[in-house]
């Protein structure tokens, strides 16, 4: 059976793994309240999606995660660098996190499976349509 845990979401991240999303409850400045499914992966999802544009210092990656809790942050964080997901370079006195090729690649697998099931959705859907009017 597969736990369910109420967190907080990046919006941008709640739209791209609606799958993870069994429930929205409300939303506070730029992060949903949210009843979620296996949220071990969506907290690794939350850090590599943050970084997928620019890379950020451990404050500006904490901040926008929405990890709240710091000691999961640092779980998931250390994970992603043990797994060569994120990289971390120390420039002057900031930690310096970036996304890794590798790390891009595991991301993309979700977006891309995220994608392919939305458009199924839509072809079931555009089908639906098309019986509907074929019938007629």
């Amino acid at each position: 059976m597969i736990r369910t845990r109420l967190t907080y979401v990046p919006l941008e991240v709640a739209d791209q793994f609606e799958d993870f999303i069994i429930k929205r409850d409300v939303q506070v400045l730029d992060a949903v309240k949210a009843k979620t499914r296996d949220y071990s992966t969506l907290s690794l999802l939350k850090l590599l999606y943050q970084l997928k544009g620019n890379s950020m210092t451990f404050s500006e990656l904490y901040s926008k995660s929405k990890i709240r809790m710091k000691k999961s942050f640092l779980n998931y964080l250390h994970l992603c660098v043990d797994y060569r997901f994120i990289e971390k370079e120390a420039i002057g006195p900031n930690m310096i996190y970036s996304i890794t090729d590798k790390g891009r690649t595991m991301l993309n697998l979700f977006i891309q499976k995220n994608d392919w099931v939305n458009n199924i959705g839509n072809i079931s859907s555009d089908m639906s349509q098309k019986e509907i009017q074929v019938s007629n």
